[in-house]
């Protein structure tokens, strides 16, 4: 059993999937034990019970640039400590030994974690007791996809530090250019990986530490340093607050898609003309193109772009709803398409709480417009649209016409609702 695994056992977390390298085989072999082969790249097999991967002992030759740029050697010769030296961090290139029968397939449920049992010529338990997110070999640097690993890990492991010779490994890596060869959808996959950690201002801070952040997200990247009113953000810098905002995010449970929102919110405070900084006249437009920009660059699934885009235009509105009168709520609430996706809209709002909570000093601070707004949308729900729509069909209206009258009712449902 190698990688994550044996690392969370270790821990003392649950583990999730297990995975296995098997050294001294050749694929023949294992597809005569009923091993299903499903690797594109390298051999890497199914079990066909346990449907666990098991992957043969391999070494890699980088032969030119990017995250598909390897030449890959699979031969029963190639030993587990060679095939341990490629891994990205010594934390994860820990295998222990598992006994099993292969007459009969009986793989064991656990596998002993004894010291003992362990091949760990890396220092990776080492690293586990210190808490360094360290590289093996200096192999790293021929896979760009490790610099984002590294980050996703730091945000995972919120007490693991990197190690200052690997984050000079990074800097070099970017400087060189292998960052430029990272594709879209592995800068996603890790990107939103990392969103979802315990904390995700880590992983922007290590690549921002490193100059990837740069490269992959310069709309992101642009905010430190830009100045905000400090009776809006007592913290100022407008990196630090998005920062704040993240991990607000993460507190909360937010799902991804509502994080990614946060994360795009306020691009456009890093556009704002130099003359008017402190203040962000027109940000929200900014913050909605340039989020747009961003999700067709790194292929970003539709229900993500779309709440980037709701949330970066109308935050500022539902910050300020409270001294909305019943018709500007009406309008905010079609503007998010809030009777279409009251789901959608709930994001929504939990985006804006992140945001507003995200703050020097109001970390603990209420949102009443979160659960005020819910409870506008509901009372605007009440409003019986297919009544309305009959009736006026009756009188002879078009579909413009009832759009009208439905729009009136609900109105005056919220100005009840209000009263």
């Amino acid at each position: 059993m190698v990688g994550g695994a044996v690392r969370d056992a270790l821990l003392g977390l649950s583990v999730q999937d297990r995975d296995w390298v098997v050294v001294g085989s050749t694929p023949e072999e294992l597809v005569a034990r009923g091993f299903l082969p499903v690797g594109k790249d390298f051999p890497v097999f199914l079990h066909p019970t346990t449907k666990e991967e098991y992957a043969l002992a391999r070494t890699e030759r980088k032969i030119t640039r990017g995250y598909h740029g390897f030449a890959v050697h699979a031969a029963p010769d190639v030993t587990l400590e060679q095939d341990l030296a490629r891994r990205d961090l010594t934390i994860n290139s820990i295998a222990a030994c598992a006994l099993i029968d292969w007459s009969t397939e009986q793989f064991g449920t656990e596998v002993d974690l004894n010291p003992a049992n362990l091949i760990d010529p890396y220092g990776g338990q080492r690293d586990i007791t210190g808490k360094v997110l360290r590289h093996v070999t200096d192999a790293f640097r021929e896979d760009p996809v490790r610099i984002l690993r590294v980050a996703r890990f730091a945000a995972r492991f919120t007490d693991f530090n990197v190690a200052p010779e690997t984050m000079q490994l990074m800097q070099d890596m970017v400087t060189d250019g292998e960052a430029d060869a990272l594709v879209a959808e592995r800068v996603w996959q890790e990107l939103s990986r990392g969103l979802m950690e315990a904390k995700p201002s880590r992983m922007f801070e290590v690549l921002r530490e490193c100059g990837a952040l740069q490269k992959l997200l310069p709309e992101v990247d642009r905010l430190w340093g830009v100045p905000q009113r400090a009776d809006y953000h007592p913290e100022i810098d407008t990196g630090v607050h998005l920062m704040m905002v993240l991990d607000m995010a993460a507190q909360l449970q937010a799902p991804l898609p509502v994080r990614f929102a946060c994360l795009m919110h306020d691009l456009g405070k890093g556009t704002t003309p130099a003359d008017i900084l402190p203040k962000h006249i027109g940000h929200e437009l900014r913050s909605a193109k340039l989020s747009k920009a961003v999700c067709e660059r790194l292929r970003v699934p539709v229900e993500c772009r779309e709440l980037a885009d709701v949330v970066a235009m109308e935050h500022g509105n539902i910050h300020r709803s409270a001294e909305f009168g019943a018709a500007a709520l009406i309008r905010l609430l079609e503007r998010c398409d809030a009777f279409r996706k009251p789901q959608r809209f709930a994001d929504v709002l939990l985006a804006c709480e992140c945001d507003a909570r995200g703050r020097l000093g109001l970390h603990d601070s209420a949102y009443p417009q979160r659960q005020r707004l819910a409870e506008v949308l509901k009372a605007a729900q009440s409003v019986v649209t297919s009544v309305i729509a009959e009736a006026a069909l009756a009188e002879g209206l078009d579909g413009k016409q009832i759009g009208e009258r439905v729009h009136a009712a609900r109105v005056a449902a919220v100005a009840d609702y209000i009263k």
